[in-house]
């Protein structure tokens, strides 16, 4: 009797951090929205509110690591229970990362909005926001039902967030090199560029935590990576002009 208790409050309290994992997972995939829409709109206050509610990510963050930390020590669980565990610290800490990303993306308004947009990149971050919002609406879902065909999915779909980030990398370069005035708004949008880059990665990495959680190994295949940005190389247009507009880069 007293073991049967002893797992019922064990399933209780993991349960709860659970509850607290998915509500962490919503925080976050509305902070990386609100961010750039407020990039989209050049919304100084729903920048400010994004900031401001990373601290609400970051204690939830703190909330579950410690109550994993609790388990650990109280429970000493084996087997899956303890994949479990320690699938949802890892989690919990890509999610504080994609949060601190949407913060950033929120802080780069201040600069952005006194300069004038960069052809329609704000457009192309936006969607390449949204398909990372997406993967991370999925991943979750994925979590919640313990489908590892779903989080392997996922993983599958990060690699167009990276071309469009080497698409978007090449324009703003390329606008960089025709007009010195928008190098400084460039570069910042380069980091949010970047951002959202490193936001999907994290999202394939809680993927790999769901397959390791379900199969008790993280996947064999590595994860298609499609990152081209550290060695591209732009070479000017001799034939354009230093003040030209550049190419759309939607």
């Amino acid at each position: 009797m007293e073991e049967t208790h002893i797992a019922s409050a064990f399933d209780r309290d993991l349960e709860r951090i659970q509850g607290m994992l998915i509500e962490m997972g919503g925080l976050v995939e509305h902070a990386l929205a609100e961010a750039t829409e407020a990039l989209v709109t050049r919304d100084l206050e729903r920048a400010a509110r994004v900031r401001a509610g990373d601290k609400a990510i970051d204690a939830l963050e703190q909330k579950i690591s410690e109550r994993c930390v609790r388990l650990l020590a109280l429970r000493q669980p084996m087997a899956q229970d303890l994949r479990m565990i320690v699938a949802i610290m890892k989690v919990s800490g890509n999610l504080e990362r994609i949060g601190d990303y949407a913060k950033n993306i929120a802080k780069r308004l201040e600069v952005l909005v006194q300069m004038d947009p960069v052809g329609t990149s704000a457009k192309t971050l936006r969607r390449m926001s949204a398909l990372v919002q997406a993967m991370i609406a999925d991943v979750l879902d994925a979590f919640i039902r313990r489908d590892i065909a779903e989080a392997d999915a996922v993983r599958l779909r990060d690699e167009e967030v990276d071309s469009i980030h080497n698409t978007l990398f090449r324009a703003l370069l390329t606008h960089m090199m025709e007009d010195p005035r928008r190098i400084t708004p460039s570069m910042h949008l380069l980091f949010i560029a970047k951002n959202i880059e490193r936001a999907g990665d994290h999202t394939t990495g809680i993927a790999e935590q769901i397959h390791y959680l379900i199969s008790g190994a993280l996947p064999e295949d590595k994860r298609p990576k499609n990152d081209q940005t550290s060695g591209m190389l732009i070479e000017p247009d001799p034939g354009t002009a230093s003040t030209g507009s550049g190419d759309d880069d939607g």
